[in-house]
């Protein structure tokens, strides 16, 4: 069945979790990726922080940049036609004061045309959240393994506080966030929460009973470099083939076999 045309709003997710229809969400950062993600049907683009890692090749997205947000993120906007587009805030905006972080969720929102920006944080950026929500902003939350915070988690770490993680959620869901990512937390944790709370919850490494899933663009189809995290599956092996096909191309060149007749304009 061919998927509608019609924008995807926040209502639409809340929906979504009532009827228990599970939610898609995958990471977009350029023209190409975002036509692709938007047309298989999925529900939200999410312009991630983590470009500074999948595209910039950096070790952590503490690197990325207000500016490179908007840049990303307008391009993805731009693309998209049906998910809703969701620019992460990045570091340290949520930390900085109410004032400063709807300043820059609002730059975020004019500037590239997203309809939400995800905020990682725990119950202390509660008023933060109210604050770009009063703004007319909707946010999407983020608990468990808050890449931003890494240094301060110890790693790349599964996060196992529950009575923590419930608090978290909950805080972000009370001061109005529309959804929530749940990252890299057992299982049974995401299923607590994600009955506790009202708004859908998307995990990522967090197990099966999540509202909805969302994975990096890069890891799905196959285009990571590095480790990668025991969640994910890649649906394809792109690396693979790209590298081949420049591969080919290579050697054709320098057999002369291209261009050939058919690339050669008369």
């Amino acid at each position: 069945m061919a998927a509608s045309t019609r924008r995807v709003t926040i209502l639409d997710l809340a929906a979504a979790k009532r009827v228990r229809r599970p939610l898609t969400m995958v990471t977009a950062y350029d023209w190409p990726g975002a036509r692709l993600v938007d047309a298989a049907g999925v529900d939200c683009a999410l312009v991630g922080d983590s470009v500074a890692m999948v595209v910039a090749g950096r070790d952590s997205t503490l690197p990325a940049t207000l500016e490179q947000m908007i840049y990303h993120g307008e391009i993805v906007a731009r693309a998209v036609a049906r998910a809703l587009v969701v620019v992460d805030l990045p570091f340290p905006f949520q930390h900085l004061g109410a004032r400063t972080a709807v300043e820059a969720c609002a730059r975020i929102l004019k500037e590239t045309g997203c309809q939400a920006v995800k905020l990682e944080g725990t119950a202390g950026q509660a008023g933060v959240i109210a604050a770009i929500v009063a703004a007319g902003i909707p946010v999407m939350g983020h608990v468990g393994l808050r890449p931003q915070a890494v240094h301060q988690l110890g790693g790349y770490r599964v996060q196992r506080d529950v009575d923590r993680l419930l608090e978290d959620a909950r805080a972000a869901v009370d001061a109005g966030a529309c959804a929530v990512v749940l990252e890299c937390i057992p299982a049974e944790a995401a299923r607590a929460i994600t009955a506790a709370v009202a708004v859908p919850t998307i995990g990522i490494g967090a197990g099966p009973h999540c509202d909805g899933q969302v994975l990096v663009y890069h890891d799905l189809v196959g285009l990571s470099t590095g480790r990668v995290p025991k969640f994910v599956r890649a649906y394809a092996d792109s690396k693979t083939a790209i590298a081949d096909a420049l591969a080919r191309w290579r050697r054709d060149v320098e057999d002369r076999r291209f261009p050939g007749a058919a690339e050669t304009l008369g």
